[in-house]
C-alpha cells in the first residue's frame, strides 16, 4: 500500500447520466471507476469525491435529485467530500488542505467532464505539485458540435500525457 496516493473521482453524479443523453459509454466509465474504487479500498487508499454544485433551480442544484452521487459508485463513511462549483476541483475548495492533511503526493483521476473538469483539475493539480495518473477509459464527455465525445476523450488523453500519466485502469496500482 502507498499511503501517499488517493483516488480522485470527479462529478460522477446522477444529473451526468439522464437516459435522453447519457454521458459517453456509461456503463463503462461507471465500471471502470467502480473498479478502482475496490482496488482502492483494497489496498487502504483514501478516495476522494468531488461534486459540483450549481446554482438555484439548475441540473446539479445541492439537494436536487441529479445533484447525488451516482448510485454504483456512492462514497462510503470516511472518503472525503469536496464540494466546487467550477471545473477546478481545487479553486475555492478545501481539495488542497484534505491532501496536505492526508500527505497525499500522487492522485489517480477519474470522472466526469473529460474537456473540463478532468482536464482542469489535472493541469491544476500537476502545477500545484503532484504526481497524477489520468485513468484513460474512466473519464468521459459528451458529443460536443463536430467533435465526437470519443474524439475529445482521445485528445485529452493525448494530450494531458504532458501533465499526467495516462494509463488504463487495469494498470492502475494502488
Amino acid at each position: 500500500m502507498d499511503n501517499n496516493v488517493a483516488l480522485l473521482v470527479i462529478d460522477v453524479q446522477v444529473g451526468m447520466f439522464p437516459e435522453s443523453d447519457p454521458v459517453h459509454n456509461a456503463d463503462g466509465l461507471i465500471e471502470n471507476i467502480k473498479t478502482l474504487i475496490e482496488k482502492s479500498r483494497f489496498a487502504g487508499t483514501p478516495i476522494i469525491y468531488v461534486q459540483h454544485n450549481d446554482g438555484p433551480g439548475e441540473l446539479l442544484e445541492p439537494g436536487a435529485p441529479e445533484w447525488e452521487f451516482h448510485p454504483a459508485i456512492r462514497p462510503n463513511e470516511g472518503d472525503a467530500v469536496i464540494q466546487k462549483t467550477t471545473p477546478d476541483s481545487f479553486h475555492e475548495t478545501h481539495l488542497q488542505s484534505e491532501l496536505l492533511n492526508r500527505g497525499i503526493k500522487k492522485l489517480i483521476l477519474t470522472g466526469i467532464q473529460t474537456e473540463l473538469c478532468i482536464d482542469t483539475t489535472c493541469r491544476r493539480a500537476r502545477s500545484l505539485g503532484y504526481d497524477v495518473v489520468l485513468a484513460k477509459d474512466a473519464h468521459s464527455t459528451w458529443k460536443r458540435g463536430e467533435l465526437s465525445a470519443e474524439n475529445i476523450i482521445e485528445h485529452h488523453n493525448s494530450l494531458l500525457c504532458w501533465f499526467a500519466d495516462v494509463k488504463e485502469s487495469s494498470r492502475i496500482q494502488f
